[in-house]
């Protein structure tokens, strides 16, 4: 792949993250890539990514965006428990891969992911976009500067405003809002202790959503977790679904001698006072919150298969969350600390 060659760009998967993805690559925002195809089985929603994005190529399956020789590389946005079988199949087909988080359901299907990568000679980059936020990435340079000395303590947390997915409710299938919600926050605290989880203790709670209770009596919307590093360094996570107030995501970095902040649930910074009270606007969506995150990450993936280099977040990073979840959920259900192995 030469400087001068754009990269041929396919989206698997036309939900929330994948529209995101498509209409960096569509906008001609991301140099050096084209979006050529889009893959996603439901026929309205098919055509309706094709009208917003002005393409033409569109699959029910993904097989036949794989075989199409013009596409160079995907973007993986489907439900986790299909992220296995499709970059593997990607891999083998000789395409480089951006897979949404999470990587996937367990450490053993993670392991088959880098393995055909591998095998394949081609780029995997997991979509952890924090890493790509320049708040965030500001939070770790000031971390690594030693402006609050030794980290002590990592403190993250996502709330999101909306009810979860139905197919969300089976733990065994999409493990959870550890997973679905959290993922982002464990990447945070690898990232900003530069260290391994030894030991979580995780509880969780189903709150919002009393539809579930019966038939899924171990899903959970909210959940709380609290970390012990292998550097020695703590962690702690919150996380929830429904919450309608807001979309919230913010970083607490505790040092020796100071406190970094990173993220705040105000949309902007003007502040209104009338007869009603103070008020000021809240993120509604992950999806405004970090547009700019999004497209840095997508630039990041096709430099590495220009530059051939390594993604700064890989194979071995998203294994690293899933194994984290992983734990967490049987912290859940065991109700005492689980060690997480080496």
């Amino acid at each position: 792949m030469t400087a001068l060659e754009s990269i041929g760009i396919c989206i698997i998967g036309g939900g929330r993250a994948g529209g995101i993805h498509g209409r960096n690559f569509a906008s001609g925002r991301v140099p050096g890539a084209r979006l050529l195809a889009v893959v996603e089985p439901v026929a309205e929603a098919r055509q309706a990514a094709c009208e917003e994005l002005g393409i033409e190529r569109a699959h029910a399956y993904y097989s036949e965006a794989l075989d199409d020789a013009d596409v160079d590389a995907v973007v993986v946005a489907t439900p986790t428990q299909y992220h296995r079988e499709i970059v593997v199949a990607a891999a083998d087909a000789g395409k480089h891969i951006l897979c949404e988080k999470p990587m996937a359901m367990n450490a053993e299907e993670c392991d088959e992911m880098i393995a055909a990568v591998r095998r394949a000679d081609v780029k995997l980059q997991i979509g952890f976009m924090r890493r790509f936020d320049a708040n965030f990435v500001n939070a770790k340079e000031r971390i690594d500067a030693g402006d609050i000395g030794n980290v002590v303590l990592v403190k993250s947390l996502t709330h999101g405003p909306t009810t979860p997915k139905p197919w969300m409710y089976d733990i065994r299938k999409s493990n959870g809002p550890l997973a679905e919600v959290n993922s982002h926050d464990i990447d945070t605290l690898r990232w900003f202790t530069c260290s391994e989880f030894e030991e979580v203790y995780a509880i969780g709670g189903n709150y919002r959503s009393p539809e579930a209770r019966e038939q899924y009596p171990d899903f959970y919307d909210n959940v709380i977790l609290n970390a012990r590093f292998q550097n020695g360094m703590q962690g702690s996570i919150s996380g929830a679904q429904g919450v309608r107030y807001g979309y919230d995501s913010r970083c607490e970095i505790l040092g020796e001698r100071g406190l970094i902040c990173v993220g705040s649930l105000a949309g902007n910074t003007v502040v209104s006072h009338t007869t009603e009270g103070m008020a000021t606007p809240i993120v509604q969506s992950w999806k405004n919150l970090f547009l700019d995150a999004y497209r840095a990450e997508d630039e990041d993936f096709v430099r590495c298969i220009h530059e051939d280099r390594q993604p700064r977040v890989g194979g071995s990073d998203g294994k690293a969350a899933v194994m984290v979840v992983n734990a967490g959920n049987q912290s859940i259900v065991e109700r005492c600390p689980v060690r997480l192995g080496t």
